[in-house]
């Protein structure tokens, strides 16, 4: 391909919206376009290197024996209805009716629709296990798209689904897949991170996310350097510190005028987080829940709606906490009753806490979990931090931000028993398909891969990912030879089969170089007057700072050897 004839312009100018640098940088080079917010065109370049991760994702997901399929978009809402998803997915999910009223999902995802498909073209588990997978464009209806490709409202996702007789074949099929995911991020010149992760909307069991680390991104990720365990804030355990041991000491009644929070209540007494108890108000599902966690803690909502197995959690407002009777910054777990008590393990480790006395401006000193209080649910519902110790060997986790590029899930038999999806087995009994979820974003991680490889000259493409290998950058062009020459070499590098962005334009070298650096292919030679007079290209990779001066009967030669051992 010859610039000159390359559909879309490099700009110098950053643009104002753009936070971060894949989006910048691939609004610079012309490889998306906005047309609205959160969805965009994608330009040659950039649908070029989706291609090529398309066609990575296809050769190993082929490999885990999965079998391409192609889906509708649009899915009668009674479908997602059926399994719940419907409420569950809220306003994140395009709506729409067709002329005669029919209500109409443009599709996030497509489980109900695969396991649809799948219920109509088996019978018996000679018919499983099966693994299908599409590459096709998704909805979703983002509150805040941002940074690029990297959460918007229109994208392209390969979503792989895999169908078993039993949890036995489930877990087989879902360590396949998660191989078949580290070789495709591999292939893709990407170092990331599997973890634990929640599932969501999308429902199910055990659940991975493959983080890519990068400072911008929007994942916080707790590791242990000394062991494998790694998991999203979300889903993260650790062991907490726990305060000195007392003996414990008898309940008093102090006064604490005005002291409503935590820290104002600390400063009062002269007393660590970590030895009081805070109280939070809930509604979940419409109903308040009394909340109790150590002082020094926060409340994961993630973890306590999966404790409480609810489907709508928030905080409660004063009005529904004054009208159960009680005081907001007062309130203590003592002496409750016709509510909810939920209780964060933490508070059975420590002694003689500090509660509310449940009057207005009254604190108890010396509370103790079992002596004086219990609660209805005991569990972890708590943010685990950085400086927690690692569940797995005790080691100390530390924080990395990153970026999700794939996710896997267990999804059991939701969506079969929901959809009717069942199989007869060896014994004539009608049993619901075990299924499995596996999802990438084709524009994500390609957003994802110039996030975690630039400078402050531009992108650095993965040899495997990037739109073209080589950049001819041609000098000179006023002379005649020289074009004449860098043609010559241009048509002798395509004819070997290597894939070339020629840089044949009539401007001044450091334009071309600085678009060069901005686009970074992998490998660039460029050819001047000077070099030509020797019989000679200029060869640099992108990665590297030095260049080197190759006789151009060597270039080919030079080219493949660096396309083997990077490539």
């Amino acid at each position: 391909m010859k610039t000159s004839f390359l559909f879309g312009k490099t700009t110098r100018e950053t643009p104002s919206e753009a936070q971060i640098r894949s989006h910048q940088l691939m609004v610079r080079t012309s490889m998306i376009q906005s047309v609205a917010s959160g969805i965009y065109s994608y330009m040659p370049l950039a649908l070029r290197s989706m291609q090529k991760i398309e066609h990575i994702i296809r050769e190993e997901i082929g490999n885990a024996g999965g079998q391409e399929v192609l889906l509708p978009t649009l899915h009668p809402v009674e479908l997602w209805e059926s399994t719940g998803r419907s409420e569950a997915f809220g306003d994140n999910l395009f709506r729409t009716k067709d002329r005669r009223n029919r209500g109409l999902v443009l599709a996030p995802t497509h489980e109900e629709v695969m396991t649809n498909l799948v219920k109509f073209n088996i019978s018996s588990y000679r018919d499983l296990p099966i693994i299908l997978y599409q590459i096709q464009t998704k909805f979703r209806d983002e509150p805040r798209p941002r940074a690029g490709l990297m959460r918007v409202r229109e994208f392209d996702m390969k979503d792989a689904y895999s169908f078993d007789i039993n949890s036995e074949g489930l877990d087989v099929s879902y360590q396949k897949m998660k191989q078949a995911y580290k070789n495709i991020f591999s292939r893709c010149g990407l170092s990331t991170i599997p973890v634990e992760a929640d599932s969501g909307a999308i429902g199910g069991k055990d659940s991975q996310e493959f983080i890519l680390p990068a400072e911008s991104g929007e994942d916080l990720v707790l590791s242990c350097p000394n062991c494998e365990y790694a998991a999203n804030v979300e889903r993260a355990e650790g062991t907490i510190p726990s305060p000195p041991t007392q003996d414990q000491l008898p309940i008093k009644e102090v006064a604490t005028p005005n002291q409503k929070t935590i820290p104002g209540l600390c400063k009062f007494l002269n007393i660590e987080p970590i030895n009081t108890l805070k109280a939070l108000f809930y509604t979940a599902d419409g109903e308040i829940v009394f909340v109790v966690t150590r002082g020094d803690l926060e409340v994961n909502e993630i973890k306590l709606k999966n404790l409480l197995k609810v489907s709508d959690l928030r905080l409660a407002n004063n009005t529904e906490v004054e009208n159960k009777g009680l005081i907001a910054g007062s309130a203590g777990p003592m002496g409750i009753k016709n509510i909810k008590l939920v209780g964060d393990s933490s508070i059975t480790k420590g002694s003689n806490f500090v509660i509310g006395a449940n009057k207005h401006d009254f604190h108890l000193l010396n509370v103790n979990y079992e002596r004086d209080f219990v609660v209805d649910i005991l569990g972890d519902i708590t943010k685990t931090e950085e400086g927690h110790g690692c569940p797995s060997c005790g080691g100390t986790l530390k924080e990395i931000r990153g970026i999700e590029v794939g996710h896997i899930f267990k999804l059991g038999t939701f969506f079969s028993e929901a959809l009717g999806c069942l199989y007869l087995n060896d014994k004539g009994e009608q049993l619901p398909v075990h299924m499995g979820c596996y999802g990438i974003g084709v524009g994500r991680l390609l957003a994802a891969a110039i996030e975690q490889n630039h400078d402050d000259k531009g992108i650095i493409f993965p040899i495997s990912i990037a739109p073209f290998h080589i950049h001819l950058v041609s000098l000179n062009t006023e002379k005649e030879e020289v074009v004449h020459q860098s043609n010559a070499l241009y048509k002798d590098l395509t004819q070997t089969g290597y894939q070339v962005l020629y840089d044949d334009r009539a401007e001044s070298p450091g334009v071309k170089l600085n678009d060069a650096d901005l686009l970074g292919l992998p490998i660039r030679i460029i050819t001047s007057n000077r070099n030509f007079n020797n019989d000679c290209a200029e060869v640099k990779l992108r990665n590297e700072k030095d260049s080197k001066i190759i006789p151009i009967k060597d270039i080919s030669a030079t080219i493949e050897n660096i396309l083997q051992t990077t490539g």
